[in-house]
């Protein structure tokens, strides 16, 4: 059994505007950033995106299209289609909204889970998942094909059934989701000032 990463790519970003995995924060697109940062940790990683950004993505990375039979998943499509493709492994899964997101975070992350949980995910102040910073057992694959087979298709509410573990970081700025332009912007100067000093 492996640990493969997953940087989850595939979202509309409707408020944002435009796709977010395509933002530059750190000198490169957020997909590529992602998958850097999870690469030390785990064996492969791979895009999951939809069709489109399937054909426009410029990646050593392999990029892993949404399978059909999951559709309509949000977030979950993405897991779904990972779980399809490579069974038998567990995944470190990482969205493209955290530009605060560092390699020594996820590591601290994994260290804390619990190995015979189902799943783990970061946890923020408002008692919340943060579903795309997780981790995901083999066998949450199979608990989260029989969910969506019933209709189930939010992670948090997988992640509150399963009791999965909670991870809270030194810095509740990891978990900052960016979502918005403005919000965007904001967390562009705050990094820029950051590597200025």
């Amino acid at each position: 059994m492996s640990l493969y990463g997953l940087v989850i790519c595939g979202g509309e970003s409707t408020r944002m505007g435009t796709d977010k995995s395509l933002l530059v924060y750190h000198q490169k697109p957020q997909y590529e950033h992602v998958g850097d940062l999870l690469a030390p940790l785990c064996e492969r990683v791979i895009l999951g995106c939809n069709a489109q950004q399937a054909q426009t993505f410029h990646t050593t990375y392999e990029k892993l299209t949404d399978l059909p039979a999951f559709a309509g998943a949000g977030p979950m499509t993405a897991l779904l289609t990972a779980f399809a493709t490579h069974p038998g492994n567990d995944f470190l899964v990482a969205g493209c909204d955290y530009p605060n997101l560092t390699t020594g975070e996820l590591a601290n992350f994994l260290h804390s889970v619990e190995k015979d949980s189902t799943a783990a995910a970061f946890y923020n102040a408002e008692g919340f998942y943060e579903p795309l910073l997780g981790w995901y057992s083999k066998s949450a694959g199979t608990v989260l094909k029989e969910g969506f087979k019933t209709g189930q298709r939010a992670l948090q509410r997988f992640l509150q059934t399963e009791n999965a573990g909670k991870y809270q970081p030194a810095s509740a700025e990891t978990m900052t989701s960016v979502d918005t332009p403005e919000a965007f912007r904001a967390a562009k100067r705050a990094l820029d000032l950051h590597n200025d000093i």
